[in-house]
């Protein structure tokens, strides 16, 4: 069955917060390929070189693939906390890395945990996950009078329109939710009295804000 839903972050964003005099600065970006995500790990360790810590997790491709660093701190206090954070808010396609600027007190394997798992959560809300549905683009060669009439039917279907061509006759191209698909050609064809027959070209994720 194909995922009718892509769960991703809209932004680069950041958030920080201090816990018993340590700083925790979260940053969070959507990344589609390992080398984004590399690169992005590179760029805040470039900007706080002066940092204790520069953890990191990363998911992408559905969770297939993954990574997390600790950079020094204890294993599993810092990186798979991060990465744990990122998959249980559904997000694909992200990138957060969690700078530490120590403050002179230990905060124990649990503070930690909780410490990065804070900051990597406040940065994820800071940078906005947002939910794509599976759209089905449909191409529709019609008369000028079936336009017009289409055109004001195709809102109660959530329609996204994409273009419309302007020629002998008119050529709309727009994308519904995969669940109102049948429903839309449906209609149309109901509409025309069977003579028009829209064409599906092609899926993607979409939204409507």
């Amino acid at each position: 069955m194909a995922e009718e839903l892509y769960i991703t972050l809209a932004k680069e964003a950041s958030a920080e917060f201090e816990e018993k005099r340590s700083i925790f600065i979260g940053y969070a970006k959507p990344t589609k390929s390992e080398e984004e995500a590399l690169a992005f790990v590179a760029q805040i360790k470039q900007k706080h070189k002066d940092a204790t810590h520069n953890v990191f997790g990363y998911s992408m491709k559905h969770g297939i693939l993954a990574r997390y660093s600790d950079d020094g701190e204890p294993q599993g206090t810092a990186g798979m906390p991060v990465l744990d954070v990122i998959r249980k808010s559904g997000v694909d396609d992200a990138t957060v890395v969690v700078t530490r600027y120590f403050g002179g007190t230990l905060l124990g394997a649990g503070g930690l945990v909780r410490a990065y798992s804070a900051a990597a959560k406040m940065a994820l809300e800071a940078a906005e996950i947002v939910t794509y549905e599976s759209y089905t683009e449909i191409s529709l060669t019609c008369s000028y009078a079936d336009h017009q009439k289409i055109s004001a039917e195709l809102p109660r279907f959530g329609a996204i329109l994409d273009d419309t061509v302007y020629a002998e006759d008119v050529t709309l191209r727009f994308a519904v939710k995969d669940a109102v698909t049948d429903s839309v050609l449906g209609r149309i064809r109901e509409m025309s009295g069977g003579k028009l027959i829209p064409e599906i070209v092609g899926k993607r994720f979409d939204y409507q804000a």
